[in-house]
């Protein structure tokens, strides 16, 4: 790797959480139409990673991510590696660095990683098991290209795009960190580093809402559950997804029977979580990121 890099100035995000919402005239004029809103601005800020701080915070995350698959991984190997590589990506804190991370962002180079990091060579086998046993309307198209793409000896230079935050964290606070990392990843190819990517592989989540087996009783045996659409943990993946040449759904490995009742969260249909991925030409990749900026602001 060349020289490290770091940010003149970290970067602040002020913007408005709507679900700090407090009532300021609760003790008022119950019987009033209209009441005073009191809103907290809450500023969040971008930083650097730093392996002194951020492996505990960065690991809880990637748990989240990967749901019922994380123990598939070694996922103190991956934060490791995550946080060592300090300038490509951000983390996203509140009032003081030495917080735990609320969301995080980085992208790494698989076909760079794959030999010296075997947390990084089972990543490959499993993002190439699961894009061959996706669902979805482009799910050829991503069962073919995804292997392909990760093979060893392909020429194609993979950026993985590994992104996960909390689950209150307010949307808003994506853009900048895309960006930030779109200019860092410009700046590293400048310096010769290794990440002039030809493909974007992005994992998220996604989820379903399905019967509880709890209510099915004796309906086990009449008909199966109801699976509703697909939904999104991350909004903005349905509009990221419309520039990626191929996208999918998968089942997790590890995913039991009970998840669904686990999570229903006392609603009469349980919600059951799958993983996601979109594979995005790196051409393409500055668009998508526009894209969500603009879809971010326009639903805010």
């Amino acid at each position: 790797m060349g020289k490290k890099r770091s940010r003149d100035v970290d970067q602040d995000v002020a913007m408005t959480d709507p679900t700090v919402e407090k009532k300021a005239g609760a003790d008022e004029d119950d019987s009033s139409d209209e009441e005073d809103m009191d809103i907290v601005n809450v500023d969040f800020e971008l930083f650097n990673y730093d392996s002194t701080i951020d492996f505990h915070g960065v690991k809880s995350l990637l748990r989240q991510l990967f749901d019922a698959d994380s123990q598939l991984f070694d996922l103190s190997a991956l934060s490791d590696l995550i946080v060592e590589q300090n300038t490509i990506g951000s983390t996203c804190k509140v009032d003081d660095k030495a917080n735990d991370a609320y969301a995080f962002l980085t992208v790494l180079n698989l076909q760079e990683h794959r030999a010296k990091k075997p947390v990084v060579a089972q990543l490959i086998d499993y993002l190439c098991d699961r894009a061959k046993k996706s669902q979805g309307e482009e799910k050829e198209t991503l069962a073919t290209a995804v292997p392909e793409l990760l093979a060893e000896g392909s020429k194609a230079c993979v950026g993985l795009v590994l992104a996960e935050r909390l689950l209150n964290m307010p949307a808003e606070v994506i853009p900048p960190m895309w960006r930030c990392m779109i200019d860092e990843i410009e700046a590293a190819v400048e310096d010769k580093e290794p990440y002039e990517f030809t493909h974007y592989l992005v994992v998220s989540r996604t989820y379903r809402e399905v019967e509880s087996s709890l209510d099915m009783g004796e309906r086990k045996n009449k008909k199966a559950r109801d699976e509703k659409g697909l939904q999104y943990f991350h909004p903005e993946d349905e509009e990221m997804r419309k520039h990626a040449v191929a996208s999918g759904w998968y089942e997790y490995t590890k995913e039991s029977e009970s998840v669904a009742d686990s999570k229903r969260a006392f609603q009469e249909l349980g919600v059951k979580p799958a993983g996601f991925m979109m594979l995005i030409e790196a051409d393409k990749f500055e668009k998508a990121v526009g894209a969500i900026a603009e879809y971010v602001g326009s639903a805010s």
